[in-house]
Formats: C-alpha cells, structure tokens, sequence
C-alpha cells in the first residue's frame, strides 16, 4: 500500500487546492495531480470536481478521506513503534564464546555494559570455536566470539583482541625455562579437545615449523582450558594456553612459563556474524562496548 499518495489526497482534501497541497508536502502540482490521478484510476470514480482553480471533493471522496486518515494514524503508528524496536537495549543478550573470550575477557565488559544499560540480562554459551560458528552459520546464535577462523562463505569475521599464546609447565616438571620450539615438543604435553580454538592454533604453529602432532608425547586431551591447568599443575605434562587463562597461576607461581627462544606465538580472536543476519539494537550496543573496550572503535 502507497501510503504517500494518501498522504497527497488528505492534504489536496483539506486545503482544496493542489497548489497549497503542493507547498505542504514540498512536490511539485504535475506531482500531486498525478498521484490523485492514479487513485481515481485504481478506485475507479472521480475524487475531486475541477472548477477552474477551485476544487470540491465528490461525496466519494469525503468517504475516502476518513480511511485514508485512519491508515496514516495506523502507518505512523507502525513507524514509531518499528524505529522504538530499532533503538531498543532491553532484553536477554545470548552470546557464543569460545573459552578464552568467554571466561576471560567477557565478564568484566558485560559489567561496563550493565551500567550503561541497566535493563539488560546476559547468557554466555561457552563452546568451541568450530561450534560456536556453525551455531552462527544455522541461525542459532546471533553472535559470537571465537579464537580461530573457519572457512564458511555465511560467517563474517571481524577482528577483536590480540592473544598471545605461551608455554607452561608445572614448576616441578621443569628447570630450564628458555627452550627452542624443537626441544619443547620433545616434552610430555596436555593438548584441549579438536575443534578448540587453542588447539587449532597450536597445530598451525607446529605444522609451520614441520612439526606433526604424531611426533609428540601426549599424556593427555581435555574438554576444558581449566581441565587442562589442573593436569599441568599436577605434572602431566606441559601445555600452549592463552596468556590471559593464565594470568593469575604466573601471578602466584603456580605455573611457570616455557619462555620459547625462538618462536612468538600471537593470534587474534574474532566476533563472528551471519553474513544475511541484521544485529538487533541491543547487539549492535553490546558490539560497541567490545569494539570500544579494545581500541578498535
């Protein structure tokens, strides 16, 4: 339905006159006669009587007149209701993250964001990286935050923080804490689970310098980063895990940092979007706060 060429009737309507109809709506008269042409043809009848510079509204239209004000009320109505939805910041906010981003760095700015918009709830899904983007691309999360890209045409990537992944071990298991990338992997080593976003990145570190999972001791595989903390404090083995998982441990001595002499290991974590899907007003307020938290915005 055209709303705009009931909204040139009305005004032709009330000020019986195209020139004055005119002025109003800013178009000019060839505009508003054709738009009162073109209802005269889909009704059928004749809306206006034309005596030379006056016209007088045929008892057809005084009829029309009383919808036609209804469904602009109603249009408006609509209008200011679809841009109220637009600017909304209430409601749940459901995130997918990947362990590192969703343990580590989302609580304290979920805590920033709650004092700017105080009406606003949180869930956190925590997955891996490789869930969490097929969750995007299915529709079944509208955003999320992972630590490794995966190729899917429907997943827009963009980047977040910078990681730095390093080397840690049980201060009980080791002594020298300068080691070559070569002379690591010859040590016992606690990996996460496939499909983790550390642990894809640590394969592509050890496949750049030709070195294959097949040729490494591991003791063990877990579901979790804090799985894996518990094994290397109990002596298991060594781990590659974010410096932000931990913080805290290399704070108080209870893990102790493999300091790799020649290798940096740096990757960066990603919100993840569907390429088809438009961010509602309360994420696109939660994208902000990260962007701006990060010095990206």
């Amino acid at each position: 339905m055209d709303i705009h060429k009931f909204k040139v009737f009305a005004s032709v309507f009330r000020h019986k006159n195209f020139s004055k109809a005119s002025k109003e709506l800013n178009l000019t008269q060839p505009t508003i006669s054709n738009h009162i042409k073109i209802l005269e043809e889909e009704f059928d009848l004749k809306l206006f009587e034309r005596m030379g510079r006056t016209i007088i509204p045929t008892k057809q239209a005084e009829v029309l007149y009383e919808h036609v004000m209804e469904i602009i009320k109603s249009a408006d109505i609509l209008k200011k209701a679809v841009k109220a939805v637009s600017k909304d910041t209430r409601g749940r906010l459901v995130i997918g993250a990947s362990t590192i981003p969703g343990v580590y760095l989302i609580p304290g700015i979920m805590s920033k964001l709650k004092e700017e918009y105080p009406s606003i709830s949180f869930q956190v899904l925590i997955s891996d990286s490789k869930d969490i983007v097929e969750s995007i691309a299915r529709h079944d999360l509208l955003l999320g935050i992972v630590g490794a890209k995966f190729d899917n045409e429907q997943i827009k990537y963009l980047p977040f923080v910078e990681d730095e992944l390093i080397a840690v071990a049980s201060p009980a298991l080791i002594k020298n804490n300068h080691m070559t990338l070569k002379d690591l992997v010859k040590l016992p080593m606690v990996l996460r689970e496939e499909g983790s976003g550390t642990r894809r990145e640590t394969e592509k570190l050890l496949e750049s310098k030709g070195i294959s999972l097949k040729d490494i001791s591991i003791t063990g595989i877990f579901g979790s980063t804090d799985a894996v903390k518990q094994a290397v404090k109990a002596g298991l083995g060594l781990s590659i895990l974010s410096k932000f998982s931990v913080a805290d441990e290399l704070k108080y001595k209870i893990l102790k940092e493999i300091k790799l002499t020649d290798t940096k290991m740096k990757r960066r974590f990603y919100f993840v979007t569907h390429k088809k899907r438009t961010l509602p007003r309360l994420y696109d307020a939660f994208l902000e706060r990260l962007l701006i938290s990060s010095g990206l915005a």
